[in-house]
Parts: C-alpha cells; structure tokens; sequence
C-alpha cells in the first residue's frame, strides 16, 4: 500500500488547480488531460456582459531525471462574449488552440521517512505566442481578453512544496509571471499564491485487495494582476485581486486519475469596471505510463 500511494512511478493524488512537487519516473511521462467550463457575469456598466469559456488543458511530463522533470502545455478555448449594444445584445466568440507553455522543474529537497515525504521543487517556464491574437468578427477585432493568445513571450517562474503521507496530501506553491508586450499592449504581470489539502475518504482502513483511493480535495487559489497597458498607459478597467476557495475529489488507481474540481471565488477586488468571475468547473483525468 506505501509503494502504491508513495512510489514515484505510479499515479498520486495531486492539486487540481496547479502542479505538484511530486516526481515523474526517469524516462517515463505523466499525461494530464482537463475539460474547464468557466462564467463571467458580473458586469457594472451597462453593457451587461457575459463570458463564457469552454476549453480544456492538455500537459505532457517527462522525467528526465529523478530530480528533473519537463512540462509541455497546450490548452484549447472557445470563448464567448454576449453583451448590450445600441439596445439589442450581440454574440462574439473566438475558439482555437492558445498559447503553449513549456515548464522546467528540479527537485532541490527531498525529506522522505516510512510512509511520508516532503519535497520542494522550484520551476521555471515560458509561454509562448501560439494562439492568435488578432481575430476579428463582423464588428472588427475582438477585445483583447477574448483573443486565445496574448502574441507576447512570457517568463514563469516560481516554486511548489509538497507534504504526501498515506492519509493525506498538502501542496503550495508560489508563482510569478511576467507578461511582456506585444503589439503595443501587454496583460499585467500576475503573481498567485496557491495550497491544497486531500484527505483520503476511502478505504480508511488500508489492505491489499483495494484497488484505488477516493481523496476529497479542498484547494485556494489567491490570484493578483497587474493593470493592463496599452501604449504604456494603464488601463484603469482591468487587474485586481480574486481569491477561489475550490472543493474536489480524485479517484487515484495504480497507474491513473480522475478528478473533478469547482472554483468560487470568496473575495474579488477588482479595478474599475473589470468583469467578475462566477464560477469555474474543471474535470479530467491523469495516466502515468
């Protein structure tokens, strides 16, 4: 039972919002791959707009070492945008591939004893532009938080820590992002403290014919941006501060997962006249092969 829920080539319960210290297996890869449906609707002007935004993440790990592991990131999006104008509501929608982010992460402390472990890892990445970011409609090009890609390189860099025992599991990590210009405009730099707790709900007693483990999982996602320039100017409609609170639940076998998690957001304190976040689903699964 320790080697299944501690051996660092099979599946382990994880955050559902963000990585992990966890390792990948020399020479093996961890596939992740998550659906997101996420709603905006908390608009001040007039307008009235609504956001939606279908899309889903797919993330490729390879152990390059048992210390060194290489993250790829692809994500999908269909995003659509309704809102007044002139005295009728229009539609706007853009749906593609957006930008890919590679990711480096190095294990530079491990603490491990029966049955537990505890490892941080720094990470460092880049995104960059594949996603267009000039897409137009009927009514001319579409606003820049509904294009699928920002056309800029930018560096990611941070470090997550992670405390695993056969009961239970705590991850945090710290992040920073740096968003660079493109086309005279750049998205604010975004820093995000993020924790999460799982609790394995079954089996409570652990024997050698269980198959696998149901974990409940409770994350926070604190989440600032800075303000959007546009010619060097500050755009006073848009960064701010959200704060999620996450309930979820992981089933973890031998080799694979499957995860559901919500987000709600407990405090936004966002500029000006910047949409509001409603909620977000995010479900998936992850194979270890």
């Amino acid at each position: 039972m320790a080697a299944l829920l501690l051996d660092n080539g099979a599946a382990w319960a994880a955050a559902e919002t963000f990585n992990s210290a966890l390792p990948v297996a020399p020479g093996e890869f961890v596939y992740r791959q998550q659906f997101l449906f996420a709603h905006k609707c908390g608009d001040p002007t007039p307008a009235n707009r609504d956001i939606e935004v279908l899309g889903g993440g797919s993330v490729l790990g390879y152990g390059v070492t048992p210390d060194f592991t290489l993250f790829a990131i692809l994500p999908y999006q269909d995003k659509r945008l309704n809102m007044g104008s002139g005295g009728s509501r229009i539609g706007r929608r853009t749906q593609g591939i957006g930008d890919a982010t590679v990711l480096g992460r190095y294990t530079a402390f491990i603490d491990n004893a029966p049955g537990r472990t505890f490892r941080v890892s720094p990470f460092v990445g880049l995104k960059m532009p594949t996603g267009s970011d000039d897409t137009s409609d009927s009514f001319g090009r579409l606003p820049r938080d509904l294009q699928r890609g920002s056309g800029s390189w930018d560096p990611i860099a941070g470090v997550v820590a992670t405390w695993q025992t056969l009961d239970y599991e705590i991850d945090a990590q710290a992040q920073y992002k740096a968003n660079t210009t493109a086309d005279n405009f750049s998205f604010g730099d975004e820093v995000r403290l993020d924790g999460s707790f799982q609790y394995r709900l079954w089996p409570r007693a652990l024997t050698s014919s269980v198959p696998g483990f149901l974990y409940g999982v409770v994350e926070a996602n604190l989440i600032h941006q800075n303000k959007n320039r546009a010619g060097g100017v500050a755009n006073p409609n848009s960064g701010g501060t959200t704060l999620f609170v996450d309930p979820g639940i992981q089933y973890v076998a031998k080799r694979g997962v499957l995860e559901a998690i919500v987000q709600l957001p407990a405090v936004q304190n966002l500029d000006g006249t910047a949409v509001h976040s409603d909620y977000s689903v995010l479900f998936g699964f992850r194979v270890n092969f």
